[in-house]
């Protein structure tokens, strides 16, 4: 059916009608007429539209220019001749009759064309159209797929390194845990005197997310003096391991609430956690 449907808006139909077809294409569509009748339906339908169309062409010119125009032609004698010859004129009339349905025939087949090819171009722009949103559409759902996996890949990632790094004997895992001002909390700090690296593990982090004018502060106590560990923010998507400032020596790890960037001293009333390294 879908090719049928082809066929017909191939345009093969008003080719047809205006008789711009071989005698084997014409074969051909007066086949498919017989075949099928809703080819002949629209073979029909487009040779009454062009026949409407080159009625509605058809111009008639009023008595007055008709006279007007045949006392302004002068003839010599022997034209004269000619032109009072009964059978002659009439055969002059013929040819001209054929020459104006002709035309009147040409300009409504150019008129059928032409709105064939507009019909054409519209549907191609439209398909085409479809075809960029499908395109769109199979971009975003790659593109949102690359990102799980990435994300994926990140988080495999990160396992893998909280893995080794539990499984290190050079890291000491110190938990912290909450005070009166978050009983709740909770962050274990992987501790390597050895190579002087601090890690936070975000994965397991416990904390309340934090405003934009602050953030928490890590501290470690040496020799009972605080010295400051770097800052960081509790968010929920965080995961993997936070790289802190280096310290080859502590005591104790804690965690404060201070201003976003950091403050020199701790805010002991903003302690949030803390913990002893065993």
């Amino acid at each position: 059916m879908e090719n049928l449907q082809s066929y017909i808006e191939s345009g093969i139909l008003e080719l047809y009608v205006l008789g711009d077809l071989n005698s084997t294409e014409r074969a051909e569509v007066e086949a498919m007429c017989k075949l099928h009748p809703e080819v002949k339906v629209e073979l029909d339908e487009i040779e009454l539209m062009m026949n409407n169309i080159a009625d509605d062409l058809t111009l008639e010119p009023s008595e007055r220019v008709r006279e007007g125009f045949f006392n302004s032609i002068t003839f010599s004698d022997e034209e004269a001749k000619i032109a009072a010859a009964p059978k002659e004129e009439a055969k002059v009339v013929t040819i001209n009759s054929k020459q104006l349905n002709f035309y009147k025939f040409s300009l409504a087949a150019c008129l059928a064309l032409l709105l064939v090819s507009i019909i054409a171009v519209i549907n191609l722009n439209k398909n085409l159209n479809d075809s960029k949103a499908q395109i769109a559409s199979l971009q975003s759902s790659n593109q949102s797929f690359a990102n799980q996996v990435n994300y994926l890949d990140n988080k495999v990632s990160n396992s893998d390194k909280i893995l080794n790094m539990y499984s290190n004997p050079a890291y000491k895992m110190v938990s912290l845990k909450g005070t009166a001002n978050s009983p709740e909390s909770n962050i274990v700090v992987a501790f390597n005197p050895k190579e002087e690296k601090v890690m936070l593990d975000l994965h397991s982090m416990k904390m309340p997310k934090n405003d934009a004018e602050h953030q928490y502060q890590l501290w470690a106590l040496v020799d009972g003096k605080p010295v400051d560990l770097g800052v960081f923010d509790a968010e929920s998507n965080e995961i993997g391991l936070k790289g802190m400032k280096s310290i080859g020596k502590a005591q104790t790890f804690a965690v404060t609430l201070e201003p976003r960037g950091g403050s020199v001293n701790p805010t002991l009333e903003k302690l949030m956690v803390i913990g002893n390294i065993i």
